[in-house]
């Protein structure tokens, strides 16, 4: 009797313990695929802020400044009035108000103009929320972004067909895959980059920032993040048909523009490395006026790397399925341009040719001279937004001509030292005490956002956004390999401090924050606005 009761009892406990195991089987199951979808308090937050509509009292105290000063208060909203706004049409999901296509397209196409940023007049600006795709989901956090973005975030499907030898993307299921390919570089990004670095200081901290003209899917600048260099890519919003907008679910910075007749929005002697992967920009026609705006903002030794055509013509030619005389012609004239930049040429091997802007910017303007170069009258070579090109050389000075090359440090010391711009006092009104002042108050400022966001550097959110950036405080303060930060100065701002930005080793850009921004909707996974609203009171 007592091995019957014992047999029962046996059975009993293995029983209950398959239904323990199996409960916990199911539980780490749902927690695991809770993790997994990135769905997490910050989305709980922004969902019920959505869901809410207009009312947005989950946070009702919140104010920030008194966080900063340490003082007591809460906002009074009893006189405030709720605006609400609409979802606009679906046709809308993917709307970029100053690359609109059917706008784009009554402009002329000679040079680009009809690539180039028309924003939508006064009257016929959109007032309604902009909505998300079906089946929007939360992306992939990085690394996994830089090779997986969901299909249903950008549902589109051509370049997978129209690059499909070029290795830019494949459709697998519900995700895009990026292998890394590019037109230039099929077997990979990182191979490509090796042969860069035989000859470009990539890897010890020298070449920090980087610009990619026609960039594709920007590849190129996500495979160089893992090396510590942080690359602006750009592109048109044309037949290539949302590779900005890949780009940036991929984790990697990109903006939509062009080369037309407009200058960059950029400063002068900003990137350490400035490329261009088989982008079609005609480099050596309008007497090299596109070679010459990338002089502008190419730092004294910064590095110009062109591959692709016209580069070793003599063997391509016939694959390209053009002249060989023409091709001859238009690196002759890219040579001839580069030698009057003095651009030095380090190196050209297979269809990659790699040029050096000097350091000794006196001995070359002194060549220039002699050989009846014409220079840029304007004082300000910062002075950009909307600025048309000009046939001219842009002269290096707002403090970085000579001495602020070889003062800038590498990498990540460059971040925290005094920038050659504010040591030579090149920005009116601004100390050296006052910049270290401004660094020290921001470290203060985001110690405080993390105490009431807790995610805001767990690598939740990859793509920010500063819409006031100053001297690129917060963005500083914030460093890290699991994110980057768009610094905006506004083009109405008291001080022109973008080129500080640049030479801490960061990245940015001008903009009037009365227009759209040139980027596709739903690029920015958190947005910092300081003393914005002040900025554009009654603008």
């Amino acid at each position: 009797m007592a091995n019957k009761y014992n047999a029962v009892d046996s059975r009993t406990r293995s029983s209950v313990s398959i239904f323990i195991v199996a409960g916990l089987c199911c539980f780490f199951y749902l927690l695991g695929a809770w993790q997994r979808s990135g769905f997490g308090k910050g989305d709980s937050i922004a969902l019920e802020m959505t869901k809410s509509g207009a009312n947005c009292n989950i946070l009702p105290n919140l104010n920030f400044e008194t966080h900063h000063s340490g003082e007591a208060g809460i906002i009074d909203d009893s006189d405030s009035k709720t605006t609400v706004f609409k979802p606009c049409p679906p046709k809308y999901t993917d709307y970029t108000p100053c690359q609109d296509q059917r706008r784009a397209m009554t402009f002329p196409r000679e040079s680009m103009i009809y690539r180039e940023r028309h924003c939508p007049a006064p009257g016929d600006k959109l007032h309604c929320l902009i909505p998300a795709p079906q089946g929007y989901v939360t992306p992939f956090p990085w690394p996994k972004s830089r090779d997986y973005v969901p299909f249903a975030n950008a549902p589109y499907k051509s370049l997978t067909v129209e690059k499909a030898i070029q290795n830019w993307i494949q459709y697998e299921g519900n995700v895009f895959r990026f292998p890394g390919g590019g037109t230039q570089f099929p077997q990979g990004a990182d191979k490509y980059i090796d042969q860069l670095a035989s000859v470009i200081p990539i890897e010890n901290g020298t070449v920090r920032t980087a610009l990619d003209t026609g960039c594709g899917v920007a590849s190129w600048g996500a495979y160089l993040w893992k090396r510590n260099v942080v690359a602006m890519s750009f592109a048109p919003r044309d037949s290539h048909e949302a590779q900005v907008q890949f780009a940036l679910e991929r984790g990697v910075p990109a903006v939509i523009g062009v080369l037309g007749t407009i200058k960059m929005p950029y400063p002068s002697s900003a990137f350490d490395m400035a490329h261009c992967s088989r982008c079609l920009i005609p480099w050596g026609s309008n007497d090299g006026l596109y070679m010459k705006e990338v002089d502008r903002v190419l730092r004294p030794g910064g590095y110009w790397v062109l591959s692709g055509p016209p580069i070793n013509w003599k063997t391509n030619y016939k694959a390209w399925q053009r002249p060989m005389e023409e091709l001859q012609e238009e690196q002759n004239k890219i040579e001839e341009i580069a030698k009057l930049l003095c651009w030095e040429k380090k190196s050209e091997s297979g269809e990659i040719a790699i040029w050096q802007k000097t350091m000794d910017t006196e001995s070359c303007r002194a060549e220039q001279e002699n050989s009846g170069a014409t220079f840029c009258k304007s004082e300000d070579t910062d002075d950009v937004w909307y600025k048309k090109m000009e046939q001219c050389i842009t002269r290096n000075n707002n403090g970085n001509s000579n001495e602020a090359p070889r003062g800038i440090k590498p990498f990540p010391e460059r971040l925290n030292a005094v920038p050659p711009r504010i040591s030579s006092g090149s920005i009116p009104g601004v100390s050296v005490e006052a910049y270290l002042e401004d660094n020290k108050q921001w470290k203060k400022h985001v110690n405080a956002y993390r105490k009431i966001n807790k995610i805001i550097d767990s690598g939740r959110y990859r793509n920010i956004m500063d819409m006031n950036a100053g001297f690129g405080g917060f963005a500083a303060a914030l460093q890290s390999p699991k994110l980057w930060v768009m610094n905006v100065v506004p083009t109405i701002a008291e001080k022109n401090t973008l080129g500080v930005i640049y030479e801490r080793g960061m990245i940015g850009i001008y903009h009037d924050w009365c227009e759209g921004f040139s980027t596709y909707p739903r690029t920015y996974d958190l947005i910092h606005a300081s003393g914005v609203f002040s900025l554009y009171n009654d603008k």
